[in-house]
């Protein structure tokens, strides 16, 4: 979805041979190609569970019904539950004041409701859904 509007139109000649559609809305469009290219190298069933995948999550906000990567349940305070979630669902090393950044934003969310104090002591239960950016969210174990 990151790929300009303006060069969709390359994208759909140089990976799919045919020129992008003149009256598609950019966004179904990135749709189109990313579902022709998995189905070109998976399966048209891959291809459609990804395209589902993907609308769940992003389009619709469906995170609870998504493969998302899961998270043990433990009780601390709301940074440093953001924090260890980055670094052991994602890999990704998030400073503390980056956790409070993103939880003062509103940002992270449990189960759909806005976390707004960094401090607050949080308890995850397992099923539970941690959002915490745009992209990125834990299914609690």
């Amino acid at each position: 979805m990151s790929v300009s509007d303006e060069l969709m139109a390359r994208y759909y000649l140089l990976l799919l041979d045919r020129s992008l559609p003149k009256q598609a809305h950019p966004l179904e469009a990135k749709k189109q190609l990313a579902f022709e290219i998995v189905q070109t190298y998976h399966s048209a069933a891959v291809a459609k569970k990804t395209l589902d995948e993907w609308n769940a999550r992003f389009s619709e906000k469906r995170l609870a019904d998504a493969e998302l990567p899961e998270f043990a349940a433990r009780e601390e305070n709301a940074v440093a539950i953001v924090v260890a979630a980055y670094a052991e669902a994602f890999a990704i090393a998030k400073s503390r004041a980056e956790a409070s950044r993103l939880i003062k934003q509103g940002s992270v969310q449990l189960d759909g409701k806005k976390i707004g104090d960094p401090k607050i002591m949080l308890s995850l239960c397992a099923g539970q859904v941690l959002r915490l950016d745009k992209t990125r969210a834990v299914r609690i174990l």
